[in-house]
């Protein structure tokens, strides 16, 4: 089957579910014929990629919530249309959370059997080494947290100003205040879940607030959750600005997290999940890299710096989490960081 057929009926299906075979085929801009656009059809429900309801003429697809999550999207080639070309979910999606995300499998044997290998070459190097040596790794470690993090916010310390901050407090020269506080907020974050393994799992709502507090001090950003409408550059996806939704989708996210058995899955649902809802008025994304950090540390597993993740790269693969509710591209970032984490540090 054509890769590219079976590419253009499912991204028909993501925004048009229960279709008929006729309207697949005529949202299809290609020659194939019936007899293949039905063979390609017979070899996705196989697959578990289309789900189908009705018999006869009364049939309909619609997309299974393994393929709108996982499915391989070219990024780049996404992001070559405008942001006002773009068919996205343009409003937060209620049933993702709730009833989507539970039954995906996030990652795939082959992924899981590299993720758990990683894991226990990480155990092997921690037990060889002294507290000296471990705390100092670990520093080094939060040090690239705290450069990456903030980069991806804009900030533009570099990582040897951002050492030279951390460990001797020398601001840089021709850098604000603003942007020495997110950094030091950041090594007060880590600083503190170290101390507090625990804290952020089980995870509640009161403890991802107490942790974004911890990283917006002297930022001057609102503590509490937000009660406004916040938009993101680069999209069209518009979260949830009504406070109630937005702590009851923050609830089921801890639900959703608290519920699942592997922490690789744990770790990288808060990352993406807290940044799809924005629950605060700034401070989000940095909110998520600690929280699924905090995950990993709870359950004595290797943090991850994202020191080696390009900035745009990051953003691109959050907006595709926005707008199409697909973690594929993401995914590979948090496996590609935890290997780099593995390999790099201890």
């Amino acid at each position: 089957m054509s890769n590219d057929l079976k590419t253009q009926i499912e991204r028909f299906l993501r925004f048009h579910p229960a279709s008929s075979r006729k309207e697949i085929a005529e949202s299809i801009n290609s020659s194939f014929s019936d007899a293949t656009l039905k063979r390609a059809i017979a070899e996705c429900i196989d697959r578990g990629d289309i789900e189908v309801e009705g018999k006869g003429r009364a049939t309909t697809y619609s997309l299974s919530p393994q393929a709108l999550v996982m499915m391989t999207y070219d990024i780049d080639t996404y992001f070559e249309k405008d942001v006002d070309q773009r068919e996205v979910q343009k409003f937060f999606n209620f049933d993702l959370i709730k009833n989507i995300l539970p039954s995906v499998k996030l990652f795939t044997d082959d992924e899981m059997t590299e993720l758990n290998a990683l894991q226990e070459e990480f155990k092997q190097k921690i037990s060889q080494l002294s507290k000296v040596i471990y705390d100092k790794e670990m520093e080094r470690l939060g040090i690239d947290l705290s450069w990456k993090s903030s980069q991806i916010e804009g900030n533009t310390y570099s990582l040897l100003e951002t050492e030279r901050l951390l460990k001797e407090r020398k601001e840089a020269k021709g850098k604000s205040r603003e942007e020495a506080i997110m950094l030091l907020n950041h090594k007060d974050a880590l600083k503190f879940i170290l101390q507090e393994p625990d804290y952020l799992f089980p995870l509640t709502v009161s403890h991802i607030e107490d942790i974004h507090s911890l990283l917006i001090k002297d930022l001057g950003v609102t503590r509490n959750i937000r009660s406004t409408r916040v938009g993101i550059t680069g999209t069209n996806y518009q979260p949830l600005d009504n406070e109630f939704q937005i702590r009851e989708a923050l609830h089921d996210t801890c639900d959703l997290v608290n519920s699942k058995s592997n922490v690789f899955e744990q770790a990288l649902l808060a990352l993406v999940l807290l940044s799809y809802i924005q629950p605060f008025e700034d401070g989000n994304k940095r909110t998520a890299r600690i929280t699924s950090n905090a995950i990993l540390i709870a359950h004595n597993y290797c943090p991850i710096s994202f020191r080696t993740v390009d900035s745009i790269d990051y953003k691109m693969a959050m907006l595709l989490f926005y707008e199409q509710n697909n973690i594929s591209a993401f995914k590979q970032i948090f496996i590609d960081q935890f290997r780099f984490a593995v390999k790099q540090y201890f």
